[in-house]
């Protein structure tokens, strides 16, 4: 009786720990939401107009929290925020010719040591660290897609799958996709807007973009503020797609998006210079060391390493860097799937893999 009586005793203590543990955490994580929602509500509602605007273009950018900014604002407010970012170019088409393809002109003494012809460069602002490729051969640059035929029963694939199957030495994500918030296996099977790869339209669902970015025949990037499937046609376009804003057109920045209040977020873009060597740029953010970067952030990148044209693409979760490390220059570390594919940028913590994709900017070895 007394050894029933004390594995009793045992027991109800052990229960009594576990429930009180489990009180403790959940009295936590109550604490937490609310402290989270009490922080929200200053910002957002608080006196610095600013620090709203930021805080709400930063949660509108990224799929999960679109709707939190509506909670706290309310749908009219977020719409006129939005408005402040979601406003025309003032021209719509860049011109291609301020850009030279030919690489026999270009500066070999830049290239010397680097025989891939792909430099890459960290850049370090207040808010974020960014991560730019430089691709000397601007017709080694194409769109990739997951598949020949897109469909929601046909999921997207991750890109450092992508870069092996294609035979590629670098690549980016691309394009924008269906993309509801959720975790569904379709998610990243589609594209939206216009997207064409190889000279032919392999996807055109009539949406209509801030931005399209695409190589002509001649591999001239052009940026434009909208395209469909006629013009690009005619513009003779062999490889793009939609997403925005556009940040640099003839060397111009944007200046409705430049002076945004576009949040800070991670983000990637692609920009060619005058000698049309293509500029690749992924800026990590959500983490501790990097919050993100800004519109302004990533047109100043661009700026800096001498782009005339440049396009902002899907970033936040998106964003992801990959480099083929032919002449060992990274260790072990750096090349998480165990074979010589480098992920440059850093990811989120809460991400294993690169997301489900349908459509990648990826860089052939070049025969030049």
């Amino acid at each position: 009786m007394k050894t029933t009586r004390k594995a009793k005793n045992v027991r109800r203590m052990a229960l009594t720990i576990t429930l009180r543990v489990l009180l403790v955490i959940f009295t936590v994580l109550i604490l937490a939401v609310v402290g989270l929602c009490m922080t929200l509500n200053e910002i957002l509602n608080g006196p610095s107009e600013s620090a709203r605007d930021v805080l709400t273009m930063s949660l509108l950018e990224a799929s999960a929290t679109k709707w939190v900014p509506g909670l706290f604002i309310g749908k009219d407010k977020v719409e006129e925020i939005r408005t402040k970012v979601d406003a025309p170019l003032p021209d719509d088409i860049s011109d291609p010719e301020i850009v030279i393809s030919d690489i026999s002109q270009t500066d070999s003494e830049e290239w010397k040591d680097y025989p891939d012809g792909i430099r890459i460069e960290t850049v370090y602002g207040s808010t974020f660290t960014a991560h730019v490729m430089l691709i000397r051969d601007p017709s080694s640059v194409y769109l990739a897609t997951s598949t020949d035929h897109f469909s929601l029963d046909t999921p997207g694939t991750r890109i450092h799958n992508q870069i092996v199957t294609e035979g590629a030495i670098a690549a980016i994500n691309a394009g924008a996709f269906n993309d509801d918030g959720t975790a569904g296996s379709y998610v990243g099977s589609l594209p939206t807007g216009l997207v064409i790869s190889e000279g032919e339209v392999v996807w055109d669902d009539g949406q209509i973009y801030e931005g399209f970015v695409g190589f002509n025949e001649d591999n001239i990037l052009l940026v434009a503020n909208s395209m469909d499937a006629a013009k690009a046609k005619e513009l003779r376009i062999r490889d793009g797609c939609c997403f925005g804003p556009v940040l640099l057109m003839d060397g111009v920045e944007n200046q409705i998006s430049y002076s945004s209040n576009s949040g800070f977020n991670p983000r990637t873009a692609i920009g060619q210079r005058a000698d049309g060597a293509v500029i690749f740029v992924c800026i990590d953010g959500r983490q501790a060391g990097s919050l993100g970067g800004t519109y302004t952030d990533i047109t100043n990148i661009m700026v800096e390493y001498g782009a005339v044209n440049a396009c902002n693409l899907d970033g936040g979760s998106s964003t992801v860097m990959l480099y083929r490390d032919t002449y060992g220059r990274y260790t072990s570390e750096d090349k998480p799937w165990n074979n010589d594919i480098v992920l440059v940028n850093s990811y989120s913590l809460l991400q294993q893999d690169p997301r489900r994709m349908p459509t990648f900017f990826m860089v052939a070895p070049s025969n030049q």
